[in-house]
């Protein structure tokens, strides 16, 4: 199993940067892929970045340019940094892994809220 804990979550101005932390503990070895998701308030959760065993990335369009994701090489934590925050990407942030054998993991997530 792998246990996921998030943080670095908080409020920010419009504009602004955070950088989002995953800590993983378990069987960090059979890891994958680390994801992001988040889910603003009354709407369903959505993909936000990927990061692979291999090193490859991906994004949703509505991020990319604006967020980076990183991992350590023993997948024991994951990083977004988020730069040119805007309103619309307030939101509960979790991250997300899978392993070799189809497992998927979840964090209890951390808040971002950006407002003036």
């Amino acid at each position: 199993q792998v246990q996921l804990v998030e943080s670095g979550g908080g409020l920010v101005q419009p504009g602004g940067s955070l950088m989002l932390y995953c800590v993983a503990s378990g069987d960090t070895f059979n890891i994958v892929t680390m994801d992001w998701y988040r889910q603003p308030p009354g709407k369903q959760r959505e993909f936000v970045a990927r990061v692979t065993r291999e090193g490859t990335t991906d994004y949703a369009e509505s991020v990319k340019g604006r967020f980076t994701i990183v991992r350590e090489y023993d997948w024991s934590k994951g990083y977004l940094q988020m730069n040119s925050l805007k309103p619309e990407d307030t939101a509960m942030y979790y991250c997300n892994t899978r392993t070799q054998t189809g497992e998927v993991y979840w964090g209890p997530g951390t808040q971002v809220t950006v407002s003036s």
